[in-house]
């Protein structure tokens, strides 16, 4: 599955946001990846991933409470 351009740039500038996402599970993973490669611009993908951040370095999926 393809990362998008923003979640990569996020990975290069944060090394410890990338070890967090890489050490969810498989499925979290996945729709995290889904959900912020479904947004058309740039800009939408870049927010989703800032507001979706503090979740993932918690070791949560998107729909965890």
């Amino acid at each position: 599955m393809a990362i998008p351009a923003e979640l990569q740039d996020k990975f290069d500038d944060d090394p410890a946001f990338q070890m967090a996402f890489e050490a969810l599970t498989p499925g979290r993973q996945r729709g995290y990846i889904l959900h912020f490669a479904g947004a058309k611009q740039s800009s939408t993908r870049t927010s989703r991933i800032e507001k979706y951040t503090q979740k993932i370095f918690d070791g949560q999926g998107m729909y965890d409470r």
